[in-house]
């Protein structure tokens, strides 16, 4: 259906066309913005000391003991200096990098810090057995702060970073409100395993299985063997716990990252107490990616929250956010009070019959693809809607998502929304996805049935994105059964087929009104 500008009778809201204008107005006068100027990012300060490293084994309540490299500031003779410092527990993981990452804080350190780098129980020269973010491994991180902050070097405020799974750790750090953790900087973390990791929308992850064989492959058979949300997840979640959080939170992500949705969730419970800079980054430290933000934000907060040092800035706004797009015109960093922003609009477009995406549904039907037998000819089993090109930029800010109307003529059948820009030129370039399992459309706790042939209203929510779709590019939607290579293929074989047009599927998406970087 031709989306034309000049539709007047339908409500704003719902207007695709109307919510162009709105962008057109706005994109003119906008300028790229590479690096933040926010204060908080280029803050900084001359470095006094000299970083000097120890091998410590740190003890336990149970007699157990954790390696870590401690690193305190020292003088022009590597001697640690006499007086007490603010402790960072910078990285808690379970891998052997702890050289690279004293290089890495080494920054911190000339400024004032005692740094400890840990290897989590069962991991590196940290003896025991590794169950990544279990209970003993969460207790022992408790234990870790609250020893840090006995030590005659150190001051009682203790903060705790790290990166992936040492993000991870610090939000759970968190979580359990040791009584000395002052603040975190969890960077690319989760809020719960099972749903952001292991079983997104109830489908077993594969590329994570590649993760466990090489860093836990102890936890094959127990994670294959808890397919539903039970005490076993709860004990590893930070979602079950975040009430308890009551620390000073900077949450630092990546719009291409997978843990783009946890990041947003950490903020929404606790937005009182967290800031977020979510750049264009894939998965690790942002350093050496682009738009990085160097080192002044994180010495901001550092000397913020521990050193309690009033002249320390905190950002300007609670979320820093680099929209990103598929060409080089991209609008950079941006600012803004919340998230979703609070000027978002949610539209909501029709997939209709003839595989368009319109605010304006067409004539009621359907649309079917077929799982095959065997799974490596699934490349091709979707049915894909598209919008016609856009007459403007449309910015999407936050989680779209599919509300699915469809029928199985199996006993189950998984979801995954794919969200792509389309070029002129016909290149695909991915926003989004989302993925669902149909038994756990009402959760994974307790799994409902899929009865072959009656429709189910199935709600497939994409983790959240900033993204620019430039005039020309289409919005398409992809509905499939697989996501090669990051979700499991045990879809079974059948037919799936949804409802469209007048009263049938469609999606929602939130679209500012031509947001411009300052």
């Amino acid at each position: 259906m031709e989306i034309d500008i000049r539709i007047t009778r339908v409500p704003l809201a719902l207007t695709l066309a109307a919510v162009l204008v709105g962008q057109a107005a706005g994109t003119a006068a906008a300028v790229p913005r590479e690096l933040p100027t926010d204060p908080f990012f280029t803050y900084g300060r001359a470095a006094e000391y000299r970083a000097t490293s120890e091998r410590m084994k740190v003890p336990l309540r149970d007699g157990a003991t954790l390696a870590c490299n401690v690193n305190r500031p020292g003088d022009d003779g590597n001697v640690p200096v006499a007086g007490k410092f603010p402790t960072i527990v910078y990285d808690f993981n379970a891998y052997d990098s702890l050289d690279q990452l004293a290089t890495d804080s080494a920054y911190l350190v000339e400024r004032g810090y005692n740094i400890l780098l840990c290897n989590v129980r069962g991991s590196g020269d940290s003896p025991g057995v590794l169950d990544p973010f279990g209970p003993q491994e969460q207790q022992d991180n408790y234990d870790l702060v609250e020893w840090a902050a006995a030590q005659p070097w150190s001051t009682d405020k203790i903060g705790q970073s790290g990166v992936s799974y040492g993000g991870h750790t610090s939000m759970l750090a968190a979580a359990n409100n040791p009584p000395h953790l002052a603040a975190v900087i969890p960077v690319d973390a989760f809020s719960d395993w099972y749903e952001n990791t292991i079983y997104r929308g109830g489908i077993r992850s594969d590329t994570i299985r590649t993760w466990q064989a090489s860093t836990a492959p102890a936890t094959e058979g127990p994670y294959d063997e808890h397919p539903l949300y039970d005490q076993y997840w709860i004990d590893r979640s930070v979602e079950a716990k975040w009430q308890n959080i009551d620390v000073p939170m900077l949450q630092i992500g990546g719009w291409y990252d997978r843990y783009r949705d946890p990041m947003v969730q950490n903020y929404s419970a606790h937005p009182d107490l967290t800031w977020v800079v979510a750049g264009p980054w894939k998965h690790g430290m942002p350093a050496g990616q682009k738009a990085d933000i160097g080192t002044g934000a994180y010495l901001a907060w550092w000397d913020k929250w521990l050193r309690e040092d009033g002249s320390a800035p905190l950002p300007a706004k609670r979320i820093n956010s680099y929209e990103i797009s598929s060409v080089p015109a991209e609008r950079g960093w941006q600012e803004f009070g919340q998230w979703p922003p609070a000027e978002s609009t949610e539209l909501t477009l029709a997939m209709g019959t003839d595989g368009g995406l319109s605010p304006l549904p067409t004539e009621q039907g359907s649309r079917a693809y077929t799982v095959p037998t065997d799974h490596t000819d699934a490349v091709d089993a979707a049915v894909v809607f598209s919008t016609t090109p856009l007459p403007a930029d449309v910015v999407i800010a936050g989680s779209p998502t599919a509300q699915i109307s469809a029928t199985f003529t199996a006993s189950n059948g998984n979801l995954a929304v794919i969200v792509d820009d389309v070029a002129p030129d016909g290149t695909v370039e991915r926003i989004t996805q989302g993925w669902l399992k149909a038994s756990h459309r009402n959760g994974s706790v307790a799994p409902e049935p899929v009865m072959p042939g009656q429709e189910y209203e199935l709600d497939v929510r994409a983790w959240p994105t900033h993204f620019r779709l430039p005039a020309g590019h289409r919005l398409q939607v992809q509905v499939r059964s697989d996501d090669y290579p990051d979700i499991t293929d045990d879809a079974p074989a059948g037919d799936v087929v949804l409802s469209t047009g007048a009263g049938g599927s469609t999606f929602t998406v939130p679209v500012l009104p031509g947001a411009i970087p300052r």
